[in-house]
């Protein structure tokens, strides 16, 4: 088993009701590890800050390009920043449906220089200045998306005066 997962890209937790250690355990045996799915599903991952500060010391996580922490409620900004400092390689990340804050996106800012996409989905703790400082730092950033989000209309408009090519979701938001 620790061969197989030793040569795995991708791994999901999403559908398994998994917690702090066994995910750990597990991720720390997949060397080669790209992408990593720890959503939140309907039986749940159980995943919180401690879950992360032991995945964040696994030797695949510098060469992360996805993450996807979607729904995890039992995590915030101490473990997200934790993983994150560590995943440079990171181009795509979901964090929607947590509660981080403008601490995680400062931190993403300063980390992911190679992110293009990211989704904060009903981060209701998010607000503009973190946008602004991730927008600003990642110049590769080509979607975000905000649905939910707390943040005002002519902030976005702002957003795109910094990066005009960004997607901002959802779709149809009245910006002109």
């Amino acid at each position: 088993m620790k061969q197989a997962l030793a040569r795995r890209q991708t791994l999901s937790f999403a559908g398994f009701k998994m917690d702090d250690d066994s995910t750990a355990r597990l991720v720390h045996h997949a060397y080669s590890l790209k992408e990593l799915d720890i959503s939140r599903s309907r039986w749940g991952c159980q995943i919180t800050d401690n879950g992360l500060c032991q995945i964040s010391l696994a030797k695949c996580v510098s060469s992360l390009t996805s993450i996807s922490l979607w729904g995890i409620t039992g995590i915030t900004d101490k473990g997200v920043v934790k993983l994150i400092t560590r995943a440079n390689s990171l181009q795509h990340l979901n964090v929607g449906g947590t509660f981080i804050t403008d601490e995680s996106l400062s931190a993403i800012a300063d980390s992911c220089p190679r992110l293009k996409s990211i989704v904060l989905w009903s981060c209701r703790q998010v607000t503009e200045t973190g946008l602004f400082v991730l927008v600003s730092k990642c110049r590769k950033l080509e979607s975000i998306n905000v649905w939910g989000t707390r943040v005002p209309l002519d902030c976005f408009i702002g957003l795109l005066t910094i990066r005009p090519a960004l997607q901002i979701k959802p779709q149809g938001l009245p910006l002109n």
